[in-house]
């Protein structure tokens, strides 16, 4: 009988599977996951096909499948998505499926935990460390070891030694109790007559067997997630299971629990701060259907469903969607196209819909669901500009007097404002005023921020920092410094200044130590504790503060000068969502832009609410351009340990770009960063028609290309979002 040969997609960077033999007896199809020997490791793998025709060559050479994990194997319509997927963003399918593997570490049975309880009398020898122990463990209740050591503040050792000594003794800890399902009906919303025709036809969505996709576009506070939640109920009643991405689900605590009152649990997370044991966890529990309702980030799409039903993406316009590192992919466009592949509903939501989003709303490609009030008949903000240009704060100041006039005016009435700046740290730029000198970082082409808080300047980019200094390294002057420009830190100290009797908080990723963190101070400003938030983009994120009632954008201006095809679309979007925090429940919003463009057609819309006229705009320019959504953009980034290396290989590369008239090639330039962590960057921009196969044209082009040696890389973006 001829030996059975299965191919194995393992989790590395390459688009081929490996042959591997089946063992007497054993049962492989495709889609089980499996553990196979690769060089001189184990890894774990899935198999992707039966090889009805192994090569002769390797039949003694053919290594045997180690071992088949027990569990769920991956569905055709997931090893349907890895190829797409792999095909379009021309991604290697085996890193494409090691996100299906949750990155291949941890799957298989869960472990047994050992705990440990006080049995027996006190040690001979007391230090003070056994003593935190004992007292802790004074309760008779059975602790995990590693959590006991934790509480105490002790060593794992101690632990060890009481254990040795009887006084401890280990025990197995319980397993976790099994996830309870999600109840439709446990808390049935009150719905406006708008949002009850919304919600109805959201139920229709779910209800029908089938690919479709649904935009709710509704104005910050419409109650979107209320009735995208009616989506989410119908599939629970179908016993399906719902996948809900959001773009920053490490910050969105209030949503959980909004959840939870919806449906009585809370579902279930995914994203990259869950421990290794409760990543594991989570995984069986989609890929056994035991979990009903995923939140999750990016990753999630990727998850090994075992009935999925609907996709939501939540503030689908988000730019965190887009993966920039490994396999370059927009998690929106792809939520669209498994739900494809999977005959699944998708709901996209958000109030200020991407340009491409709103092409096929228009064209009829996607089913538009309106919801243009408030919630509870609540007024949308009103938005005034500040021109700078005549009403600009006094010199060393940020904060105008109008606005500063208004902060004080919202924190006499006990209501809150917020203070808006998407800038970190105290000051983007440090320079001497004795001989002029800039700092910035030794390996990026970056000024270095500084960080007062933290006494240190920093580069975004790589991460480089360094003590901040009191003398000029350039020029040895003393005290000499100068911080140029505010910073979200900065703003608070003039915020201090002004207002010397209000409590402010900042809100920036480089604060934030964790999540516990960070859900603890958004839930002190929802409970009013608070008075003056000083963020960045963080607070845009969908969160809901009550007191809030003023938002000042400190630097309107601030994303439009970057040469990026996408700004005038993130600064809409962005200001749209932050002064949209103002407002939700109480009293009527107020925003306020300082701006030295009060003429950009951005801030135009933005102060006459006139969504609509900004929208013609932008796709009219669009349009003319031929930039998405009605082209196709490619982006191919060269690197190097050093610049001739990189703009060499960029050079020769664009020379055997294959000439096609359907197709532009512009480039190799030097990109707007041209250095990162000491490599040397060129980029060259493939535009070409909407209809053209670009992917295919791409993977052409790059065959017949020479190949990246020693230092060099070549990065592959389809559809970019960042043009830096």
């Amino acid at each position: 009988m001829p030996r059975r040969v299965v191919d194995v997609l393992v989790p590395v960077a390459l688009n081929q599977a490996y042959s591997y033999g089946v063992p007497d007896g054993e049962e492989l199809a495709p889609g089980d996951v499996v553990s196979v020997p690769l060089g001189a490791r184990e890894v774990i793998g899935v198999v992707w096909a039966e090889n009805q025709n192994p090569a002769p060559r390797l039949h003694n050479r053919l290594k045997d499948v180690s071992e088949k994990l027990d569990v769920p194997p991956l569905r055709e319509e997931l090893r349907r998505f890895v190829d797409w997927v792999s095909n379009y963003t021309l991604a290697s399918r085996g890193m494409v499926m090691r996100m299906t593997l949750r990155m291949g570490e941890h799957l298989g049975p869960e472990r047994v935990r050992l705990g440990v309880r006080l049995v027996g009398e006190p040690p001979q020898r007391m230090t003070a460390a056994r003593a935190r122990v004992l007292d802790l463990l004074s309760d008779g209740l059975l602790r995990a070891k590693s959590e006991a050591a934790q509480e105490a503040g002790v060593s794992g050792s101690v632990i060890d030694g009481l254990v040795d000594e009887g006084t401890l003794a280990v025990e197995t800890m319980p397993r976790e109790k099994p996830m309870q399902p999600p109840d439709a009906a446990f808390a049935e919303p009150d719905f406006s007559p708008e949002q009850s025709e919304a919600a109805a036809k959201m139920r229709e969505l779910a209800a029908q067997d089938g690919f479709a996709v649904a935009l709710i576009d509704g104005v910050t506070g419409s109650g979107k997630t209320e009735v995208y939640f009616e989506a989410v109920a119908e599939i629970i009643r179908k016993g399906r299971q719902a996948l809900i991405l959001m773009p920053e689900i490490a910050l969105t605590g209030q949503f959980l629990e909004r959840f939870a009152q919806r449906f009585g649990v809370r579902p279930i997370e995914w994203h990259s701060e869950l421990t290794p044991r409760t990543r594991a966890r989570n995984w069986l529990a989609v890929a056994n259907g035991e979990a009903q309702v995923v939140v999750g980030a990016r990753s999630a799409l990727f998850l090994p469903y075992a009935d999925l039903g609907l996709i939501v993406v939540d503030e689908e316009h988000d730019q965190a969607y887009k993966q920039s590192d490994g396999a370059h992919y927009h998690a929106r466009d792809m939520a669209v196209v498994r739900g494809h592949i999977a005959k699944v509903p998708v709901v996209l939501s958000s109030a200020t819909p991407s340009v491409e989003t709103e092409v096929n709303a228009r064209t009829g490609r996607y089913r538009r669901i309106a919801l243009p009030s408030r919630f509870g008949g609540q007024h949308m903000p009103h938005i005034e500009a500040i021109d700078l240009r005549r009403e600009g704060p006094q010199r060393g100041r940020f904060i105008s007097p109008p606005l500063a006039e208004a902060v004080k005016f919202a924190v006499e009435r006990r209501e809150q404002a917020l203070l808006f700046l998407n800038r970190r740290g105290y000051a983007p730029l440090t320079l001497c005023r004795a001989c002029g000198h800039r700092f910035s970082c030794n390996i990026c082409d970056a000024w270095l921020v500084d960080h007062r808080f933290r006494q240190r300047l920093v580069c975004h980019h790589c991460g480089f920092s360094m003590p901040r200094p009191h003398v000029c390294p350039q020029c040895a002057a003393e005290e000499s410094l100068a911080a140029i420009g505010p910073g979200v830190e900065r703003l608070q100290e003039e915020a201090a200044t002004l207002f010397p009797e209000a409590r402010t908080m900042v809100l920036s990723s480089d604060l934030i130590t964790d999540i516990e963190t960070m859900r603890s101070e958004l839930n002190e400003i929802a409970e009013g504790r608070v008075d003056i938030i000083i963020g960045t983009q963080l607070v845009a994120k969908g969160h809901n503060f009550p007191r809030l009632n003023l938002v000042g954008v400190v630097d309107a201006d601030l994303g439009l000068g970057n040469g990026d095809p996408r700004a005038a679309e993130r600064t809409f979007q962005l200001l749209n969502q932050v002064i949209g925090r103002a407002g939700r429940e109480q009293g009527r919003g107020v925003g306020y832009l300082q701006t030295h463009q009060p003429e950009h057609p951005v801030m135009k819309a933005l102060v006459a609410s006139n969504r609509e006229a900004f929208y013609d705009s932008e796709i009219e320019a669009r349009e003319r351009a031929a930039y998405p959504p009605f082209g196709r953009l490619a982006a191919l980034i060269v690197s190097a340990a050093n610049r001739p290396d990189a703009e060499g290989f960029a050079r020769r590369l664009a020379n055997l770009a294959p000439r096609d008239e359907h197709v532009v090639v512009l480039g190799p330039a030097e990109a707007p960063l041209a250095v990162i962590k000491g490599r040397y960057r060129f980029r060259l921009l493939v535009k070409s028609s909407r209809a053209f196969d670009l992917s295919g044209y791409l993977r052409a082009w790059l065959a017949a290309a020479p190949k990246t040696k020693g230092s060099l890389t070549l990065e592959v973006d389809v559809d970019p979002q960042s043009f830096l």
